[in-house]
């Protein structure tokens, strides 16, 4: 678990209350750079950084962010992926980096579709997200 910036390592079961505002992501969700591996997952790492990171990191994260939506907006032949990566860059410049987050899990559950990568059994972030269609030439809303 990282709750802003620290990582919180848990030795026996907890509960943990929050009672303050906190930017925090549990496991699943949380990509290492190794895994940031492809243009969506570039996306998702930088918006991370922007999200956990000390202010500069957030600053840097939220550039690189956007330069990278700006390649892939290029790249894709998907509209909608296009809208959806408008929307996760709209919401991170409203400091709603979490909903950027989610938002840039379903591109890259649409990238997998169409690079045909198969869906590792844990792979971060992606344990509530759809799953990929069999056409990876029509991308619909569950899969973006």
């Amino acid at each position: 678990m990282i709750i802003n910036g620290a990582l919180v390592r848990f030795r026996t079961r907890a509960r943990i209350e929050l009672v303050a505002k906190a930017r925090f992501m549990f496991g699943k969700q949380i990509m290492s750079p190794e895994q940031a591996d492809t243009p969506a997952r570039r996306i998702y790492f930088a918006l991370q950084t922007a999200y956990v990171g000390e202010a500069q990191e957030r600053r840097d994260g939220l550039a690189a962010a956007h330069d990278l939506i700006a390649e892939f907006k290029v790249a894709t032949t998907s509209n909608l992926a296009r809208e959806i990566l408008d929307r996760a860059e709209a919401a991170a410049a409203n400091d709603d980096c979490y909903l950027a987050l989610k938002l840039t899990r379903r591109i890259i559950n649409h990238e997998d579709t169409v690079l045909g990568r198969p869906k590792p059994q844990r792979d971060p972030g992606m344990a509530s997200s759809p799953s990929p269609s069999t056409s990876p030439e029509r991308v619909s809303e569950a899969h973006v």
